[in-house]
């Protein structure tokens, strides 16, 4: 069988630029471990990637004219909408009869599969969740020339119009899986990323890690020895150092985890290489920290979430501002300036909440960095299908869906100060991230004098906050001309510091 697998042009946005991602990193290797254990099973097997190679769609038609592949897979990323144009990309296709079978696969259509199938009936199934052993039956199906019918793990239309859909278990051991297929353009990334486990033992409210794997998928770990061995590979083959685990809980759980992620160290650390991973920080302890630091750990993502335990409970981080606090220190005693997931404005956060974040913020010195400052201070909780908060907000009837897709939900803040204050400081950051754009993209060199500017904006940003949340506490009258006035002089005096010329 020939498959072509799409890693398919998208859109970037100014008012999106800085949300939480809107596919998970770890989705990062699919395409990849698709391809290879489909070339494993003897497909010819080839990777289009239109997004990091900046394909257009009618350079990404000649491509997959030339192949005529038997199935085209497709990796669908949310765009904050409906991808009408995707959609139609593969309406032509099909309809050109380029390819008589099209899958998509990913976390977006995983939850979202009756509404893709419902809006574009040129996609033939949807693969749900892990995809590896249902794509290799799908493919078996279609090389005997029979329509799919009763594949564990894929969703489509029977002959009544109806979708069905019919869950497959999870793979158990991870070590049987061959390394992912990484094409010249993933190598081109300034990290080889590498997934070293798959899922999570959290449940929070915000997340769709766990319902995208599905049941029983709290975390499942590959040995150390077999991802020394991959790594081992792509040093020999490429002469990568710099790598990064994209595991959304590098860790695993209680001892177990820790215990593992010991014995990984000194594997590591004898290939000399540097890396980054991403934890909870109740998993931060002194000793592993210190062994993977030891090893290359160079940076580390952390999700501190909130500074109040009451919004963790909400949020079921189960953890609390404690062992927020203790993370950050361990991690700054080894060396390691954490970058940080934050929530500053939940659904049912008050305007003391807020305050009580910013001062957390404060006190662990974390509104020092223009780029860490700028996200924080603005974050508020994204809700997408599939999480337990846009269950629990559409069972309470408090879910707005979006009208370009029902994918994303969005809800009042309970405390109308709470609105303000996000509202404001959403449209100052998103002024900034635009004006940056170019520079952080590399696009654009930065001024001589840079860390000086950002470091004036930064303390803006600051001292914009904390003006606010006084004026609010006091319970002064924000009006909306106000508002409006507060926004254009503070973007004024952004774009200043950006954009002026020193004489």
């Amino acid at each position: 069988m020939k498959i072509l697998l799409l890693e398919h042009p998208r859109s970037i946005s100014p008012e999106r630029c800085n949300d939480i991602a809107n596919t998970p990193l770890s989705s990062c290797l699919l395409t990849g471990y698709a391809g290879a254990i489909l070339k494993s099973k003897g497909n010819e097997v080839e990777i289009i990637e239109g997004y990091l190679d900046g394909l257009t769609y009618a350079e990404i038609r000649t491509r997959v004219q030339d192949m005529k592949p038997d199935i085209m897979g497709v990796h669908m990323i949310y765009h904050w909408q409906d991808d009408l144009v995707l959609f139609d990309f593969l309406e032509q296709v099909k309809h050109d009869k380029l390819a008589p079978f099209i899958t998509a696969y990913g976390f977006y259509p995983t939850v979202a599969f009756e509404d893709i199938l419902q809006k574009c009936p040129t996609i033939d199934s949807v693969i749900i969740g892990e995809l590896e052993l249902t794509f290799v039956e799908l493919a078996e199906v279609l090389s005997g020339k029979h329509g799919p019918s009763n594949i564990a793990g894929l969703a489509q239309k029977d002959e009544h119009g109806q979708i069905v859909c019919q869950h497959r278990k999870l793979v158990e051991d991870l070590n049987l899986l061959p390394f992912p297929v990484r094409t010249e353009a993933m190598y081109s990334l300034p990290e080889v990323n590498l997934l070293g486990s798959r899922g999570c033992y959290g449940a929070c409210t915000f997340c769709y890690i766990n319902p995208f794997y599905g049941c029983g998928s709290k975390w499942r770990s590959r040995s150390p020895e077999n991802i020394i061995e991959e790594i081992d590979g792509i040093i020999a083959e490429r002469g990568a150092r710099e790598f990064y685990f994209t595991d959304p809980n590098f860790f695993g759980p209680g001892q177990r985890g820790q215990d593992r992620a010991l014995r990984l160290a000194p594997l590591l650390k004898t290939r000399d290489i540097s890396f980054g991973i991403e934890a909870r920080v109740n998993d931060i302890h002194d000793e592993t920290i210190e062994a993977l630091v030891d090893a290359g750990l160079r940076h580390i993502l952390i999700g501190l979430e909130s500074g109040k335990n009451e919004s963790l409970k909400r949020m079921n981080k189960m953890t609390t501002v404690a062992q927020n606090e203790r993370a950050i220190r361990i991690l700054r005693d080894h060396g390691i300036e954490p970058n940080v997931g934050f929530i500053m404005f939940e659904p049912d956060a008050s305007l003391e909440d807020v305050r009580v974040n910013f001062e957390f913020l404060r006190r662990n010195d974390l509104l020092k960095n223009l780029a860490v400052t700028a996200n924080v201070l603005y974050h508020h909780q994204i809700v997408l299908k599939g999480t337990p908060a846009y269950q629990n907000l559409q069972r309470n009837g408090r879910l707005e869906i979006q009208s370009s897709s029902n994918y994303e939900g969005t809800t009042l803040f309970t405390d109308p100060k709470v609105t303000f204050v996000a509202d404001i400081m959403r449209q100052i950051t998103n002024f900034l991230f635009a004006q940056l754009a170019g520079i952080w993209s590399g696009k654009q060199e930065e001024p001589e004098d840079a860390g000086e500017r950002y470091a004036k904006i930064n303390g803006l940003l600051v001292e914009w906050f904390e003006t606010i949340l006084k004026a609010l506490e006091a319970d002064d009258q924000f009006t909306e001309k106000l508002r409006d006035s507060f926004v254009e002089n503070a973007n004024k005096q952004i774009n200043y510091l950006i954009t002026y010329k020193d004489s």
